[in-house]
């Protein structure tokens, strides 16, 4: 298990712009209401908090035409809580995949039950801090994704020569959808995980991580074995199968050189040769700038062309952009700045950093993913292409913003907030930005909640407690107005006689926002505003700064100019 922080110890996929609202639609219907299996599903109940996972070993056979799977995962793991016995342990996998059986360390079986997606293993009494192991097999018909990635599942497809491919993505459905596990954000396996594949020997199969071993079994199949050494989610672990070409590189990062490999269908090479490389690059540039080192040099860095759009895929991050600017040719931001870069590459692997590196505990918080990944597009923008181009970015992707549903949801039950946890996320992101006014103290931020989250679970709270610490700034109310309410804060002003007259309204008791407008060869001014009017002295060009356009543009908000 990640070291998880308290709150007190600081006083902390993809779904595109024009993509957020279908997945909005599908997966977070209005009224929904909690089963009992949402709960065995989300919360941390005592048969998943005895153990502490210390490893996984998974093992894979798909069959193409049949649809099933045949596999089996070895479950190394720590006992944090002594127990009598009585104790069960809680295994997810998803119907209608069927548990075989489940060996102990010793190689003695083990009973187990089934409920629903959980199945519940009796084991022996166990000593406090003891490291042991269940393997468990299981076989069966496996759950389809029928739209990936927006919904979860094997996928069983062809590519364009009409060649069988295969993977998976299961992000928020789960990655039990088809290999048992702990199917909790809060516990990843802290010495990482190994994934082996029989397949077919007409096809190659690739991993997370390193490739330890390829073996011909004379049978019509060959085995690979990937490894990954650092913690993962479990989601991300994700196998890859078709007629897959690799070529590689070193890249010269921050913490020296990095192992990069690309790995794409046969017919997509000669196109992939210059293309991938030149966006990899740019993001490698951007990211490690904002955000550090990449997190998993010990794991390498791949891309792999998937037969879906992209997902974040730890070490081995799934693309599939067709090899096009924007997102699939299109920008969400309507500016065109969308245009000068492969969102997929860009948004998916800024994942790297948050959601894989920084993890939140609980999906309910699943904003520390998506907010600040999509914000990695607009820091992108503005590295490569200047702050004014990350200005206009960022604006122009409010458009897919619907403020439907807070963006945090309830904890326990495996809920994601609305799908605004994209646009909205990273527009309260450039709003923090702003209002800081320095860029040097901002990028320190992002930094230090890599530095100081680096591989662990963790919490929404305590992404904004650091952040309020380091700013040296109270911003509790504004990450509440923008995380827990769907209200946009409306700015009410006027200038009279050279004084400024400002106030909040539509906003949460408190909220405290301060304001920062400048623009180059004028005067500075900044500026916080209540829920009461305040009045200002307007210094000799400030007047020209206070405009409708001058806050909505830096700021998400509402402006209105009532006289």
């Amino acid at each position: 298990m990640k070291k998880i922080l308290l709150r007190g110890l600081l006083c902390m996929s993809l779904f595109p712009l024009s993509q957020s609202n279908v997945f909005a639609q599908e997966m977070l219907k209005p009224g929904k209401s909690f089963s009992r299996a949402d709960t065995l599903r989300g919360s941390l109940l005592p048969e998943r908090t005895w153990w502490d996972v210390q490893r996984y070993e998974i093992g894979l056979k798909p069959d193409y035409n049949s649809k099933t799977i045949q596999g089996s995962n070895k479950i190394v793991y720590n006992v944090v809580k002594g127990h009598d016995g009585r104790t069960r342990m809680q295994i997810d996998l998803m119907v209608p995949l069927v548990i075989d059986s489940v060996l102990y360390k010793d190689g003695s079986r083990l009973k187990f039950e089934q409920e629903g997606n959980v199945w519940y293993v009796q084991v022996p009494k166990q000593e406090l801090k003891q490291q042991n192991s269940v393997h468990i097999y299981y076989h069966g018909k496996v759950h389809e994704a029928v739209r990936p990635p927006w919904d979860g599942g094997f996928i069983f497809t062809r590519d364009s020569l009409g060649r069988p491919w295969m993977t998976v993505a299961c992000q928020g459905l789960g990655a039990s959808v088809w290999y048992p596990n702990k199917d909790h954000q809060s516990d990843e396996p802290d010495k990482g995980a190994s994934l082996t594949m029989t397949v077919p020997d007409s096809l190659v199969a690739v991993g997370n991580g390193r490739l330890l071993f390829k073996k011909d079994n004379y049978d019509g199949t060959t085995t690979y074995k990937y490894n990954v050494v650092n913690p993962i989610s479990n989601y991300c672990i994700i196998p890859y199968i078709g007629k897959y070409v690799n070529f590689k590189e070193k890249y010269a990062g921050e913490k020296g050189p990095l192992d990069v490999n690309y790995w794409v269908l046969d017919y997509n090479r000669e196109k992939a040769g210059d293309y991938l490389p030149d966006q990899v690059h740019k993001m490698f540039k951007a990211f490690e700038h904002w955000f550090g080192p990449y997190p998993f040099y010990e794991d390498g860095y791949q891309l792999i062309d998937a037969s879906h759009t992209g997902m974040e895929h730890q070490s081995a991050v799934s693309y599939g952009n067709k090899y096009k600017f924007g997102y699939l040719g299109r920008d969400a931001s309507g500016t065109n700045w969308g245009l000068k870069w492969d969102f997929i590459v860009i948004h998916e692997s800024g994942h790297e950093w948050f959601g894989n590196n920084v993890t939140t505990r609980d999906l309910a918080d699943m904003w520390v993913h998506e907010g600040f990944t999509n914000y990695s597009e607009t820091l992108f923008t503005d590295y490569h292409f200047g702050e004014q181009a990350g200005n206009m970015y960022n604006y122009g992707i409010r458009s897919g913003i619907r403020n439907d549903k807070p963006i945090i949801a309830a904890y326990g039950v495996n809920e994601m907030g609305s799908g605004d946890m994209y646009p909205k996320g990273g527009n309260l992101l450039h709003t923090i930005r702003h209002s800081m006014n320095n860029d040097d103290l901002f990028r320190s931020i992002l930094r230090g909640l890599n530095k100081v989250f680096y591989h662990q679970t963790i919490t929404s709270a305590q992404v904004e407690d650091y952040i309020a610490k380091q700013g040296k700034y109270d911003y509790s109310k504004v990450f509440d107005q923008y995380l827990r309410t769907t209200n946009i804060p409306t700015l009410e002003f006027y200038v009279d006689k050279g004084n400024l007259y400002h106030r909040w309204t539509g906003a949460v008791e408190g909220f405290n926002l301060p304001l920062v407008l400048k623009k180059a060869g004028t005067a500075t001014m900044r500026i916080i505003p209540t829920a009461t009017w305040q009045q200002v002295k307007l210094d000799q060009g400030q007047q020209a700064l206070v405009t409708v356009e001058g806050f909505e543009k830096m700021y998400y908000i509402k402006a209105v100019k009532t006289r």
